[in-house]
């Protein structure tokens, strides 16, 4: 686990492609200091594994789903990139619950001064990732903890303050460019419990089950229109 407060920012020193695999070298000080094979890192928010360290750089595999889900795939020699060690137990909880688990890739739309901060507008490649990013709830882009300032149907904004553009990969990010997204995922566990238990139809479900009238279809959207219930939430262990 990982809290979203990046330690350094570090440079791609090599890159081996093998179709849609990826091995990364990645040269770095502070996260490899007390680093070993088997670590986990999360590079630009991606959570990857140590598999060797040689002259102050780590390497790292990414596999076929990481390749396709990430935009590391678009990364080359000399390139910026965020790392964060994985979360030591009993360490300070500065940021939010991030996994290092990408739900996808999200374009910046446009990037606008604003006072002393920085106003960046993100689009997800998915538009259902939406459905997950809140007004002042929490994302991770690029594997940092993020506050959403609004969210549309398309896009959401976030304001970064002047020590983040600094201390991080956001300060070379402009229009066009592609970011890792890692959505809440207190939202994305709250979603898959009440659409296991028939509380939550799929996206569309409700609309077709009462064009065709079908019984089971509108038992579901009964029971998805009682919401979220203390009586529920006891039935499942809170």
């Amino acid at each position: 686990m990982f809290t979203g407060l990046i330690e350094e920012v570090g440079t791609v020193e090599r890159i081996r492609k093998r179709g849609e695999t990826l091995e990364l070298a990645i040269r770095a000080r502070k996260v490899l200091e007390d680093a070993k094979v088997g670590d986990s890192i999360a590079v630009n928010g991606v959570c990857l594994t140590v598999v060797s360290i040689r002259d102050g750089a780590a390497a790292m595999d990414v596999m076929p789903e990481t390749f396709r889900k990430t935009s590391l795939h678009k990364l080359s020699p000399g390139d910026k990139v965020n790392l964060e060690r994985a979360m030591a137990a009993g360490a300070r909880f500065g940021g939010h619950i991030v996994q290092g688990h990408a739900d996808g890739t999200g374009t910046v739309r446009s990037r606008i001064p604003e006072g002393n901060a920085v106003i960046f507008e993100i689009a997800p490649d998915d538009p259902e990732l939406m459905r997950y990013i809140v007004p002042k709830g929490s994302i991770a882009v690029d594997g940092i903890s993020l506050t959403v300032a609004d969210a549309g149907e398309r896009s959401f904004r976030v304001s970064i303050i002047p020590h983040t553009l600094a201390e991080t990969v956001l300060s070379v990010r402009k229009p066009g460019d592609l970011v890792n997204l890692e959505t809440d995922i207190i939202g994305k566990y709250v979603e898959h419990l009440l659409r296991r238990s028939g509380r939550f139809p799929a996206a569309g479900a409700q609309g077709a089950a009462e064009a065709s009238g079908a019984a089971g279809g509108a038992e579901t959207a009964r029971a998805a229109g009682g919401g979220l219930t203390e009586q529920f939430l006891r039935e499942h262990g809170f």
